[in-house]
Parts: structure tokens; sequence; C-alpha cells
């Protein structure tokens, strides 16, 4: 898949993680009276669809699938960090940042809610951004 070479594409990325940022946030912390499955594994799949955008952002010009990966084993080297414990770092766990950026407990359902999430963050990415951006053939 080519990437698309558009400058600036990067503003629009990081501004669409805000924007995940916000909605997980307000499903996290705001009572909406969701489904408890919603909820719970909701704000999981916000997060690794977040994760693809700043790595959009960070790598432009990378291929969508490149990008994918990349997120895919960036969420999922999160996910394993859970198993490692010591005070500093379990501390800042029970902290609001802590609970946001890295999780708190080991969970492997959380590995398809991650893959899951950047794959369909990818094939959003590809049809409203990159497909768009193929130069026309005649």
């Amino acid at each position: 898949m080519r990437a698309h070479s558009h400058r600036g594409f990067w503003a629009v990325y990081l501004g669409l993680a805000l924007a995940t940022i916000a909605a997980g946030l307000v499903l996290r912390l705001v009572p909406l009276g969701l489904p408890f499955l919603v909820t719970k594994y909701g704000g999981s799949v916000l997060w690794a669809s977040m994760v693809y955008l700043l790595f959009a952002a960070l790598l432009p010009g990378r291929g969508i699938w490149m990008v994918a990966g990349t997120a895919g084993v960036f969420a999922t080297l999160v996910e394993f960090s859970r198993l490692f414990h010591s005070p500093w770092l379990d501390a800042f766990r029970l902290t609001l940042t802590g609970m946001l950026l890295l999780g708190r407990v080991f969970q492997r359902i959380h590995f398809a809610c991650y893959w899951g999430a950047i794959v369909a963050t990818a094939l959003i990415d590809w049809a409203a951004f990159r497909r768009a951006a193929r130069p026309v053939v005649r």
C-alpha cells in the first residue's frame, strides 16, 4: 500500500488522536449508563485507536500497514508491561494518569481489543484519507 504524500496530514492524525482521547475520557469518567462491556472494553478500543493515530502522525509517509504493525507491537508491549511489577511502577499505575496510559491489570482479551481496533482504524484511515490520496490512473 502506497503511503499518501500530503504534508500536514500529521496534524489531522494528531487532532483525531486528541478527539479519541477526549472520547475515552468521557467513556471512562462520565457515567453514561452504557452497558458494562462497552464501558470496560471501549476504553481499550479507543486507547488502541489513539495509539494508531499517534503513530500515523509520528510516521508520516509510512505505509498504512507499517503504521498499524508498529502501533500493534507498541500496544502489545504495553499490555505485557503489566506483568512487570515494581513499587514505583505499581504506584504510578494507581494514579489516573498511570491507569489511562498503562492500565493496571494484564488481560489477554486486551490483545483482541487492541489489534481489532488498530486494524479497524487503519481501514478507516485507508478509506478516508489514503485511498483518496492515490494518484488517478487514466
